[in-house]
């Protein structure tokens, strides 16, 4: 006869065992891995993503210059304003400057967050004329990303909040073509089917 004790070690040897089978990507919610890894759906879920790397939300910040972007046609910064070493503007030309906690008021009023700031110069991260295979060996080669691994660029992608920025960038602004919880989604698929990267 099992004793309670005996059926919570046995409860807990299952749980542990049984959670070789999940990968939880630094969400809330765990979920299954796939058994078997197939190139071509995450080749196609890349594509997805690439949709949403490159409108303006995401390339204004990932441009191939030293000043950031600005509004859906992606043009330069006005006001001369260059990233600087740390990504976060120069001299009395810095980021927080204009781009407060949260996005002002008004039609194409500065939008804001708290880290406001573009990739640092010696991890530049272009996405501005990136083809979908660049984009995508640039996004998992960890020499050139920051050092991330799979769990923490599914991390960055799905809760880190200058990224969900771009889903709530304020008046006169338009949105990625996916929602974020499908971009998620998308990217999830991307990087359990083996992180593949797409044919030019």
């Amino acid at each position: 006869m099992k004793t309670k004790a005996t059926a919570t070690l046995l409860g807990a040897a299952a749980a542990i065992l049984g959670g070789y089978a999940f990968h939880a990507y630094g969400q809330d919610d765990v979920k299954e891995k796939p058994q078997v890894k197939d190139p071509a759906v995450s080749k196609a879920a890349f594509r997805e993503v690439y949709k949403v790397l490159m409108h303006p939300r995401c390339m204004n910040c990932h441009p191939a210059g030293n000043a950031p972007l600005q509004g859906d046609d992606s043009h330069p910064h006005a006001m001369n304003v260059t990233a600087g070493p740390e990504g976060k503007g120069i001299y009395a030309m810095k980021c927080a400057n204009c781009h407060q906690h949260a996005n002002l008021p008004g039609l194409n009023m500065p939008p804001g967050n708290p880290n406001w700031h573009l990739p640092p110069r010696d991890m530049p991260m272009v996405f501005e004329g990136k083809s979908p295979a660049e984009l995508a060996a640039l996004l998992k080669d960890q020499k050139k990303n920051g050092g991330k691994d799979f769990d923490q660029l599914m991390h960055h992608i799905a809760e880190d909040k200058l990224v969900l920025w771009g889903w709530d960038p304020g008046e006169g602004r338009t949105l990625p073509p996916l929602t974020h919880e499908e971009f998620a989604k998308q990217f999830r698929l991307w990087l359990d089917h083996g992180a593949e990267v797409p044919d030019e």
